[in-house]
């Protein structure tokens, strides 16, 4: 990794891209410095606990919603309109269309996704807007004043969300790698600056009577390690299913013969089931925390609110069966073996010992559900893993496996990406 970037630094045009894309990140972590006037924002240390979804709201803009800065919603508006988006393409035929039409279809798709991003945007900022008030965490609630403050409060987070989407679509424009992505791995890496706290906390409670805890801090670091590689190793593994074309005559020049491969990766969806399972999981329990309901007087409801919550063990199986079920969803959105089928049969490909048509596609869709059943078993690992040991460790590491997943997997494209853009510009051939 850091040979291709010392070698891409080399290339005039290459190093053009690495200082803009250097230079979007600059500005994304100045504004997510930059505080939303008429807001007190150590009143809302007490919305961010731990397991709850501001946590990770927080998580994916670098701590910008704690602070409530300009940057505060991130790009999690832009990331909920392409989810909704990439849903609804299945099920209205315009945006299907417009998914099949290339490079035109999908500029369209995405001035469609910045629309209904900003109108995500705008409706989660009157929210946070709310909870901020309910928070008792504004200088100003009541008459013009009030009126004023809630106006440049919910324009501040909108303007934001949208300025910060724009700054990631310049990175995909002139820039290295995927934009969006970029800005969530610079927000995450920015934030683990916590670190240094949860291993001060181990020391702390080491010091405190519990000398267990000495054997905990070098346990994490060699499970981190392991973790790592894991992930990188499991994000790179594909299934190669080989395909075989047949030889065609066109006049005196013959066509096909070659053979070739579908590649189905094991880890298709990324961090989507995650981040799906996490936001599911953690709304009852910061539904409960915003009634504040009395255990005495409504005890049922007290305890399923509870169960909501990183120390019980039934919302760690919720949360893996939540997984491994997006999964499949997300994995059956993708990919449609039918379609896969007749594009082979189209181009006179087939697969080696399976016959063309219906035993193709079934012969996909078995192999697929393989793929995925273990892809979810890697996804339910990583993302599970980090809770068990968070609480049985008592160290605040339940978000470590989705920010794992991320980084890893923006890093792994990010290199591609300039190794691609290097081989292009400089490979060897036979005038070399």
């Amino acid at each position: 990794m850091f040979e291709t970037f010392r070698n891409a630094w080399k290339i005039d045009d290459l190093r053009k891209k690495l200082l803009f894309t250097f230079l979007i990140i600059v500005l994304f972590r100045v504004g997510s410095a930059i505080p939303v006037p008429y807001i007190t924002s150590d009143a809302l240390s007490s919305m961010f606990t731990t397991g709850s979804m501001l946590t990770y709201l927080n998580m994916m803009s670098g701590g910008a919603l704690s602070e409530c800065t300009l940057f505060a919603l991130g790009v999690q508006p832009y990331i909920n309109a392409t989810i909704i988006i990439q849903l609804l393409t299945v099920a209205i035929p315009y945006l299907e269309n417009l998914s099949k039409e290339g490079e035109e279809g999908r500029r369209k798709l995405t001035r469609i996704s910045n629309y209904v991003g900003g109108a995500i945007g705008l409706a989660l900022s009157i929210g946070y807007y709310f909870i901020i008030r309910n928070m008792s965490a504004l200088k100003y609630t009541t008459g013009f004043e009030g009126v004023f403050a809630a106006v440049v409060i919910v324009l501040c987070f909108t303007a934001g969300a949208q300025l910060l989407t724009w700054l990631g679509n310049e990175i995909d424009k002139k820039g290295i790698g995927n934009g969006i992505s970029m800005l969530i791995f610079a927000g995450i890496v920015a934030r683990w600056s916590s670190i240094y706290s949860s291993v001060q906390n181990l020391l702390t409670q080491a010091q405190s009577g519990k000398p267990q805890y000495y054997i905990f801090l070098p346990l994490i670091v060699v499970l981190a390690l392991v973790a790592v590689v894991f992930v990188v190793v499991l994000t790179n593994a594909e299934r190669r299913i080989p395909v075989q074309y047949a030889k065609r005559v066109v006049g005196r020049k013959m066509y096909g013969g070659q053979n070739s491969y579908i590649p189905i990766k094991v880890n298709m969806t990324g961090v989507m089931p995650i981040i799906f399972a996490s936001t599911l999981c953690s709304i009852p329990g910061m539904i409960g925390s915003f009634i504040n309901i009395d255990a005495a007087a409504h005890p049922i409801w007290y305890n399923f609110f509870r169960t909501f919550n990183y120390t019980s063990p039934l919302y760690i199986v919720i949360y893996v069966l939540l997984i491994v079920a997006f999964n499949y969803f997300y994995v059956a959105i993708q990919y449609n073996p039918v379609d896969i089928s007749n594009q082979l049969r189209k181009n006179n490909g087939t697969v080696p010992g399976i016959r063309p048509g219906k035993p193709t596609s079934d012969f996909i869709t078995k192999t697929l559900n393989k793929i995925t059943l273990v892809g979810a078993i890697f996804l339910a690992i990583v993302a599970a893993l980090p809770i068990v040991l968070g609480n049985v460790m008592g160290v605040s590491i339940q978000l470590g496996g989705t920010s794992l997943l991320i980084v890893v997997g923006v890093a792994l494209d990010t290199g591609r990406s300039l190794e691609g853009y290097m081989t292009s510009r400089h490979h060897k051939g036979f005038l070399d």
